[in-house]
């Protein structure tokens, strides 16, 4: 009965190994990526209580606003306007 416990014991423990070094080396499925935009955004400060926000052009003549709620949790969100001035280079408004 011990020597049926141990093996159970160990074959359970190859399972999880097993498969936790298998998701470490599977690629994500993610949609293909073009190009990725690591540019500077500017960050808006709001008084306290209150979620900050950022901003940054997608230099397609989109403006991205993105927030979240406070460090306790909350909500998040994402805003896409279009905004002449962001048809330049990305990364430079």
């Amino acid at each position: 009965m011990r020597r049926a416990a141990l093996a159970l014991g160990a074959a359970f423990s190859v399972a999880v190994l097993a498969t936790g070094c298998s998701s470490m080396t599977e690629q994500f499925n993610d949609a293909p990526v073009q190009y990725k935009d690591d540019g500077p955004a500017r960050i808006h400060s709001m008084p306290d209580g209150f979620a900050n926000f950022a901003d940054k052009c997608d230099g397609f003549g989109h403006r991205v606003f993105t927030t979240r709620g406070s460090d306790s949790g909350g909500g998040k969100a994402v805003t896409v306007i279009d905004d002449p001035k962001c048809l330049t280079k990305k990364g430079e408004n």
